[in-house]
């Protein structure tokens, strides 16, 4: 399909190409490069498939040595952010929202465990972005402001030890409310341990939770208490990522 004609390459650059695979896409902005010497490999990404060349240096692409996350209902407009800790890098949509900020997780002081980035509608927030650090603060606490959050495993971790520290994190947020919507949460994971790259949706919109898990698998989750306190977790005062926390309420500014 591909030749060493730098010509022939350009001309399918040129092209955006769609191509489908139930809803996750490929286009030609889609488009991860490294350099060695005086040449490139460019790798073009749909869903697990890459496709890949090595050319000569072409002055037009920027360089970036990061791992882009593949998979899930993701389409890749300009070049993806990287998440500097971990070497991560995101779409600049997910779900028909626009990443606003990223960050990693970090147990035991110096373990990346994974990379979540935050992605919100850009007209919802509208109003809310001309507003003050305290107004942006309270959006993001409520979760009737729709977003997709975003995790990529940095490291392999046993499905049991995921569940329980977001379960953990979770429950003295519920307030003894509701309780039971843990339990329901813990259904949405299948019984296989997370791998390296691995990646979880969630998407939040009103008193709805949809979850997509690290197999691919979609479920759902209704509870205002539930999603109230997922809110807290990523964006309240005790966040589990700060950095995530940070770049997401100045991202929302940029939107």
């Amino acid at each position: 399909m591909f030749t060493s004609s730098s010509r022939t390459f350009n001309h399918l650059l040129n092209k955006r190409i769609i191509a489908s695979h139930g809803r996750r896409w490929l286009s030609t902005e889609a488009l991860a490069t490294s350099r060695a010497g005086n040449k490139t490999f460019y790798c073009l990404l749909s869903g697990g498939v890459g496709l890949g060349l090595l050319m000569q240096n072409e002055p037009n692409y920027v360089s970036m040595a990061a791992r882009v996350p593949s998979s899930g209902d993701v389409l890749s407009v300009g070049m993806p952010v990287m998440e500097e800790a971990t070497g991560i890098a995101f779409p600049q949509l997910c779900n028909g929202f626009r990443l606003v900020g990223q960050g990693v997780r970090v147990k035991y002081v110096f373990v990346k465990v994974y990379a979540v980035g935050t992605y919100m509608d850009p007209v919802a927030m509208m109003a809310v972005k001309k507003g003050s650090a305290a107004d942006i603060q309270k959006a993001l606490l409520d979760p009737t402001y729709p977003r997709t959050i975003r995790i990529v495993m940095n490291r392999g971790l046993s499905i049991e030890k995921y569940t329980s520290a977001i379960v953990e994190a979770l429950e003295p947020r519920m307030k003894g409310e509701e309780l039971e919507k843990l339990e329901e949460f813990k259904k949405l994971n299948p019984s296989v341990d997370l791998v390296e790259g691995a990646e979880i949706e969630m998407t939040i919109r009103g008193d709805t939770l949809l979850y997509k898990n690290a197999v691919g698998g979609v479920g759902s989750l209704q509870s205002q208490r539930f999603v109230e306190a997922l809110c807290d977790v990523y964006y309240g005062e005790d966040p589990a990522s700060p950095s995530h926390k940070d770049s997401v309420l100045e991202g929302v500014c940029k939107l």
